[in-house]
């Protein structure tokens, strides 16, 4: 029996930086790979190969037709979310059974540590103390802590409770904090279930002492995070803002940092890089990090090994396990 053929094509990512050497030996085990260097795959070799591809990994899908790959039964990306609507025929993709699948839950632990670590250095005031040291002007034992915190026992909310906030959720189990959830795409239950309690975004917001935005980006909820609701948070609070600036008013977020209303640690930008002369560089009790939160070397292999293992799954006849499953129901919701 002919082996499948998949298109490999991780870039603008090397590909030792998604996939092992034994999980690149694996799936050289399990099809006939095609492409599979650092380049991107020039148009005319991948319209020579796409005819017979079981499956397509790339890190970006290209707009284009499928009327072309009649065999295809899998697109694999490995950026971190599904490919846009805009830019892939999500119809013909469902009508055909072809698996349009992302590697976001490899994304998930390694977001969720750096998420509690700003957390804990924003409750703490870490960065500032260090600064203060190095300027010369620290402050010793007590007179340094007068505004911080323990995580211990505190209200966190949770913005979004997908794959990310249940990796978070299990990091944060040893502070015992209670923790509220607002998630509109979920049911009251599952949230409860999983021992945490649904509210509505403004008790969230104004209960909470900690707060994790971490909802994916939708067309409904752009910068759902307006002024307004931003106003309810408590002045000894701290948002963290974590998976994308999409939901966020940027604007207003910056000008209630520079007023001084509340802590902040961010990680995601309107526009990466962020113009030099941005006012959220100056903004006080705020820590910023370059969208550095998903971006662990030695753990993207997580992506290939995940990849591989659906790959293996669905060649055996069998659904995928590992990867995100894109969902009629939700996959028009996004931008």
């Amino acid at each position: 029996m002919a082996r499948q053929k998949v298109i490999l094509n991780p870039y603008p990512r090397p590909l030792d930086m998604v996939m092992s050497s034994q999980d690149a030996e694996r799936l050289h085990d399990l099809v006939d790979v095609i492409w599979g260097k650092d380049e991107d795959i020039p148009e005319s070799e991948f319209a020579r190969a796409c005819g017979d591809a079981y499956a397509i990994i790339t890190s970006s899908w290209r707009p284009r037709t499928l009327d072309d790959m009649p065999n295809l039964r899998a697109i694999m990306e490995t950026g971190g979310r599904h490919p846009s609507p805009a830019h892939l025929d999500y119809e013909t993709c469902f009508a055909r059974g072809i698996r349009v699948l992302s590697c976001a839950p490899a994304y998930g632990p390694m977001v969720a540590e750096m998420a509690l670590g700003m957390a804990i250095a924003a409750a703490r005031g870490i960065v500032s103390a260090h600064r203060d040291f190095v300027a010369g002007e620290e402050l010793y034992l007590y007179p340094s802590n007068s505004t911080a915190f323990t995580l211990y026992d505190q209200p966190v909310g949770f913005i979004g409770f997908g794959g990310l906030a249940q990796s978070l959720k299990s990091l944060l189990a040893p502070f015992r904090c209670p923790i509220q959830v607002y998630d509109p795409w979920l049911p009251a239950s599952f949230i409860s279930d999983r021992g945490c309690t649904p509210v509505s975004l403004q008790d969230l917001l104004s209960e909470s002492r900690v707060i994790f935005v971490l909802a994916i980006p939708s067309n409904e909820n752009k910068a759902m995070l307006d002024r307004e609701l931003l106003s309810l948070i408590r002045s000894d609070a701290v948002l963290l803002l974590i998976s994308r600036s999409h939901l966020v008013d940027f604007d207003a977020l910056t000008d209630l940092l520079h007023q001084g209303r509340f802590r902040a640690a961010i990680d995601v930008f309107p526009q990466e890089p962020l113009a030099d002369d941005h006012p959220i560089r100056t903004a006080p009790n705020t820590i910023l990090s370059a969208h550095r939160a998903g971006s662990v070397w030695q753990d993207m292999h997580a992506i290939g090994r995940m990849v591989v293992d659906d790959l293996e799954t669905m060649l055996a006849g069998l659904p995928p396990t590992k990867m995100q499953t894109a969902q009629p129901e939700l996959i028009y919701r996004l931008p």
